[in-house]
């Protein structure tokens, strides 16, 4: 009797020690994959802000802002007119969160509308967007999870509503292996990956609507640019690029 007591004492002990064991070992994976996480939202935030100042616009539509901090915290954007464009329900949290806080923008004005379904040129126009202005066009983290056809409509618009002078920044997937093991990922989280391009296929994409590209690069070559650590961290990262078009001038 008391052996059977001390086994099932003991399974007890040990099966706690292994649910210890599995939980830390999900920590520690959460923790290198938001560690890798930062890295790649550095690179890619400071490679975007810094294209973003050089536009030096009096416009600025942010595609998909979500919590895009850009409003807040570039002096850069002191004379622009902000328009943060994205879901409805997404942008309700968004502005409980900014509430508090001053912009460094001239004017940040919210723009909701939903990519699939939505009318973008009519919501730029009611929110009083001016199609004569430059614009800089921010699509940071949107592109890769909508239908072809939806991101045709979308630069469409912006062709519409960039004279002269307008410039887009687009982050977008290209093939890569790391892409099928990151398209598990996102689709179990309810954000599966539609669209992929190769270069080619996205410089072709944004000359057909009036964009000539300035530069496109890789994310590994963004990291390597700013330090040796983000470099390496980026390494795997092939699949995730930045591209940055000015509008035709004929």
């Amino acid at each position: 009797m008391r052996h059977r007591v001390a086994y099932r004492k003991l399974g007890r002990v040990t099966e706690h020690r292994i649910a210890m064991l599995r939980n830390q070992a999900t920590a520690l994976l959460r923790y290198e994959h938001l560690t890798t996480e930062s890295h790649m939202m550095v690179a890619r935030t400071v490679a975007i802000d810094a294209d973003l100042r050089g536009a030096a616009t009096p416009q600025v539509v942010i595609l998909g802002a979500g919590l895009d901090g850009r409003a807040w915290r570039m002096c850069e954007l002191a004379t622009s007119l902000v328009f943060e464009v994205d879901h409805p329900d997404s942008q309700r949290q968004k502005l409980q969160r900014v509430a508090p806080l001053r912009p460094a923008a001239r004017e940040v004005r919210f723009v909701p509308v939903d990519f699939r379904r939505g009318d973008l040129a009519h919501a730029l126009e009611t929110a009083g967007h001016n199609p004569h202005l430059p614009t800089a066009w921010i699509w940071e983290g949107v592109v890769m999870y909508l239908e072809r056809h939806a991101i045709e409509t979308t630069l469409r618009v912006v062709e519409d509503r960039s004279p002269p002078g307008s410039r887009l920044i687009v982050a977008y997937h290209q093939p890569a292996w790391m892409l099928l093991l990151l398209a598990v990922i996102v689709r179990r989280l309810g954000e599966p990956i539609r669209t992929v391009l190769t270069p080619d296929q996205m410089q072709g994409l944004l000359a057909h609507h009036g964009f000539c590209a300035r530069w496109d690069r890789d994310l590994p070559a963004i990291g390597r640019a700013l330090s040796p650590e983000i470099g390496h961290a980026t390494r795997l990262m092939r699949h995730l690029r930045i591209v940055t078009a000015d509008r035709k001038t004929t």
